[in-house]
């Protein structure tokens, strides 16, 4: 394993809770299937969606901010022009990583985020990692 997926690997293992920005409630959508993997993985997932009161059977949130407890990793599927606002939100609660799902990126925010102490994953699937990293057998 290479010193970036160790590094991946660590960040799953070690997570608890995760805030899911733009979380949908209808199940058809990628963000609900891949939350939902999570979810039954044994995270804690947080729907962070202004457009909807639950998801998985939780309670969403309107923002990152009035998130009430910890957040271990802020996983991502918004396009990539709304990741400077989402970081500056990031930032202020400060989770161990932020996680832009496959085909989001934003290097500026990256980099920011990483100055701030927040491991960065860019352009990666959370569900993919998570079932290379922790489930196959090395």
């Amino acid at each position: 394993m290479n010193p970036y997926d160790k590094t991946l690997a660590s960040i799953l293992a070690d997570a608890g809770t995760i805030a899911v920005v733009g979380l949908s409630d209808d199940p058809s959508r990628t963000s609900h299937r891949i939350a939902a993997y999570m979810q039954d993985a044994g995270y804690r997932v947080i729907p962070i969606n202004p457009r909807i009161d639950s998801a998985l059977g939780e309670k969403a949130c309107p923002s990152l901010g009035e998130v009430a407890e910890r957040v271990d990793i802020v996983n991502v599927f918004r396009r990539a022009e709304e990741i400077p606002a989402l970081a500056d939100e990031a930032i202020e609660i400060r989770p161990r990583a932020f996680w832009m799902q496959k085909g989001i990126t934003h290097p500026a925010s990256a980099r920011r985020l990483e100055d701030a102490g927040i491991t960065t994953i860019q352009g990666l699937c959370i569900k993919t990692a998570h079932r290379e990293l922790l489930l196959t057998p090395r």
